[in-house]
């Protein structure tokens, strides 16, 4: 079952990223529509939570969640969803898997963290990487929306980081509020926050899920990718630990540009799947000691009922990923 779930979560979240394409290709207006799929999600996910009883609506009224939500959510996916009107699936996601090295040199600049020579080993493989993927478009004409857009994605991924690092203080503040609960909070807060943008900087209007396409990626991203993707991922971490459903980060961009050639006809180079797999092997780099005692405790047996968040003490910012970007 922990193997099931592991591949689903891997699926789902690599999946979601041509989902968000295919909604604003087919006219979903970016902000709105993923203002309107994280508010509902966490809505409904928080009021499931409340009948279970293990979550309170005062949960809204804490500065902590909005302070979240201004980081995980609105900062991340308003980036991402504007971005991919110009730019592919597949290059969003791995250049969304930058955000572990993002938040190394968040700690390493703002929490006096110092780093190991590994890590920043890791940090400039990965931003050679994102170099491999951008600087050949340069030597072709190319719109200078989508280098905006590939851009405004690692603007989102530092948002994202800011976010992973204050949900430190979060759970730390608020240690018997279940992470589901805190999670569907700060998605509704990210949500509302994305439709008040929505009415600044678009026409919003429920007219997009008119469109077989557009309620298609909006069904799919709501319930798919943020209930129950990010409810399996926590059902792994409660089960196992967390670093090991935090691996899907390493799984999840070759599945991306996989299924946006197949299905989307997205067009991937050799220069390209090189920068995929220099991003990734950073990313890995970053996060090798948390990879280490990864493998360490990957033995049978355990993985039932293992309940030790506090193993998580050993990522660099990989850690963090069990509060996740509900993304997906």
């Amino acid at each position: 079952m922990i193997i099931l779930a592991y591949s689903l979560v891997c699926l789902i979240f690599g999946t979601t990223f041509l989902a968000i394409k295919i909604g604003v290709d087919a006219g979903a207006p970016p902000f709105f529509s993923a203002g309107l799929r994280f508010f509902t999600a966490g809505a409904l996910l928080l009021l499931w939570m409340s009948w279970k009883r293990k979550a309170s609506f005062a949960l809204l009224l804490r500065k902590e969640t909005a302070l979240t939500g201004l980081g995980l959510t609105f900062g991340t996916f308003a980036a991402l969803y504007w971005a991919e009107q110009y730019v592919a699936s597949g290059l969003a996601a791995v250049l969304s898997a930058t955000g572990p090295i993002m938040i190394l040199l968040l700690q390493s600049a703002i929490l006096r963290k110092k780093a190991s020579d590994l890590s920043l080993l890791g940090c400039l493989v990965g931003f050679a990487g994102v170099l491999l993927l951008v600087l050949p478009s340069l030597s072709v004409s190319v719109s200078p929306l989508w280098l905006a857009g590939c851009a405004v994605i690692l603007i989102g991924e530092w948002a994202y980081a800011s976010g992973t690092l204050y949900t430190r203080t979060v759970t730390a503040r608020l240690p018997e509020v279940h992470p589901i609960a805190l999670n569907a909070a700060q998605m509704i807060y990210g949500g509302a926050l994305m439709l008040l943008l929505s009415l600044f900087a678009e026409r919003p209007s429920i007219g997009f899920l008119l469109s077989w396409k557009a309620a298609g990626s909006f069904l799919y991203l709501t319930v798919i990718g943020s209930m129950v993707g990010h409810s399996l991922y926590y059902w792994l971490v409660a089960r196992t630990n967390p670093i090991f459903p935090s691996t899907w980060l390493y799984v999840s961009p070759p599945i991306a540009v996989g299924v946006g050639v197949l299905f989307y006809g997205e067009a991937v180079s050799w220069i390209t799947l090189l920068g995929v797999i220099t991003i990734i092997s950073g990313t890995m780099l970053v996060n090798a000691q948390a990879l280490k005692q990864l493998l360490a405790r990957f033995a049978p047996g355990s993985f039932v009922n293992r309940r030790s968040p506090g193993t998580a003490a050993v990522g660099q910012g990989f850690r963090m990923h069990q509060k996740l970007k509900n993304e997906d």
